[in-house]
């Protein structure tokens, strides 16, 4: 496997907090302590526009597939929809008043979910952004969150170290497993459904069967807390980002650690890698950080 770096992309003034790619495969987003979200071009290796101005720094967005539009999850609690079509925010949506730390949505019941520092979790009609339901998953932070494949099943991870998991059609509580020392930042679900991967500020990576949510193996995967994972759209690899500066690149199959991207071998990010993208358009992946670089990278594998 080689990776090369085929861009730094620089613009924000403040450290960058998280990334979507846009239902436009040349195109991508971000945010972070800056007063706006900045859509980028990969076709030219730069910024296209801020794409919409807030009031405090964006901690998460989401593009849900075949959808036209981008959802800004704020420090204040505020949800932003916005109408690519239109090109303008169609709804605010209240009703947490900390943090959105992370937003899913689900094309099959056509909703849209917020985790947040109040620790509840909020469900919203992607129809007419009304709000369907929402209920307190924990007394502490909610921090991630991971749908199924099938969209049958919802983990959410946080502050408690707890990972929590749902059955969709009703949100009954299936399972909570145990096994991280400190907060959970990151779950994923393997592209076959059949693993739920977690990574922690205890530098854990943990991956869970997913026919019955037992441990199947622990990787003392990074220095310090993971704060993403990120699954090659369609090749058996998935990247992990740390707060300890770097990225690595693992097979999904045999978890096997194929490349660490870091300042020891390369020209990287100096500070928390914070969030990761693999772009379907050219098939490189991209890095956002608390040094206030995007950083592209080609990989071949």
């Amino acid at each position: 496997m080689e990776v090369k770096r085929l861009a730094v992309l620089p613009g924000h003034q403040n450290p960058i907090f998280t990334i979507e790619t846009s239902q436009k495969p040349h195109l991508f987003f971000t945010g972070g302590n800056d007063l706006g979200v900045v859509e980028w071009s990969l076709k030219t290796m730069n910024v296209v526009k801020v794409l919409i101005p807030v009031k405090s720094s964006v901690y998460a967005l989401h593009a849900p597939s075949g959808k036209n539009i981008i959802v800004v999850g704020e420090r204040s609690g505020k949800l932003s929809v916005f109408d690519f079509n239109e090109q303008k925010v169609v709804a605010i949506l209240t009703k947490h008043e900390k943090p959105i730390f992370d937003i899913k949505s689900s094309n099959v019941l056509n909703q849209i979910y917020a985790a947040s520092e109040d620790g509840i979790l909020s469900i919203w009609s992607m129809k007419d952004y009304s709000l369907i339901y929402s209920f307190k998953v924990s007394d502490q932070p909610l921090r991630t969150i991971a749908i199924s494949p099938d969209e049958k099943h919802m983990a959410l991870g946080g502050k408690d170290n707890i990972i929590r998991i749902y059955d969709m059609d009703d949100f009954s509580l299936i399972q909570e497993m145990e096994g991280h020392t400190l907060p959970v930042f990151s779950l994923q679900f393997s592209p076959d459904g059949k693993l739920l991967f977690s990574g922690s500020r205890d530098a854990q990576l943990k991956i869970w069967e997913t026919d019955n949510y037992q441990l199947k193996q622990n990787i003392p995967a990074h220095m310090y807390a993971i704060n993403d994972i990120a699954f090659h759209p369609t090749l058996p690899f998935f990247a992990t980002a740390s707060m300890d500066k770097s990225i690595k690149i693992w097979g999904t199959d045999d978890l096997k650690l194929y490349k660490k991207i870091d300042l020891t071998k390369t020209e990287s990010h100096s500070k928390s890698v914070n969030k990761l993208a693999w772009s379907t358009f050219n098939d490189s992946l991209i890095s956002v950080s608390d040094d206030k670089m995007v950083m592209v990278w080609a990989v071949t594998f």
